[in-house]
């Protein structure tokens, strides 16, 4: 009796983003996040540009959720805790730099944390398994 109207690609997209994370590795989720704080980091610098303050505040908080209660919060120590230390370090100022974006509606702050994320979003990739797998030498080479 009340459905709520949402448009047939919005819908479409909530499906496939559901699938993605239902059927992904923890690797895989990771990746995710880094796609996820990605695109809402550039929503965000749209909506600087235009003006769009409701946008941009829900943009960059989306983004700063992401990073602080996703990326940073699957941070284990492992074998190196000082590397899992400085990615703390480095998430953090990710944050501060987020934060100063939103209050002084610039995208010069956030253009950084895009640079950043790539980077790790990057690197992340490279030492996925199915990276290794296939860098891996087979037995039967000639």
């Amino acid at each position: 009796m009340f459905a709520t109207h949402i448009r047939p690609t919005e819908r479409y997209r909530q499906v496939d983003v559901s699938t993605s994370v239902s059927q992904a590795d923890p690797h895989q989720l990771i990746q995710l996040l880094y796609d996820g704080a990605i695109a809402a980091i550039f929503q965000a610098r749209h909506a600087i540009a235009t003006q769009d303050i409701e946008g941009k505040t829900t943009t960059i908080s989306k983004a700063m959720r992401i990073i602080d209660e996703g990326l940073k919060a699957a941070i284990e120590p492992g074998d190196n805790p000082e590397l899992s230390e400085n990615l703390r370090g480095l998430y953090d100022y990710m944050l501060n730099l987020l934060l100063r974006g939103n209050l002084n509606n610039d995208e010069a702050p956030l253009a950084e944390v895009l640079k950043l994320l790539g980077e790790l979003r990057s690197a992340w990739a490279e030492i996925s398994p199915a990276t290794r797998a296939a860098r891996r030498p087979t037995d039967f080479q000639a």
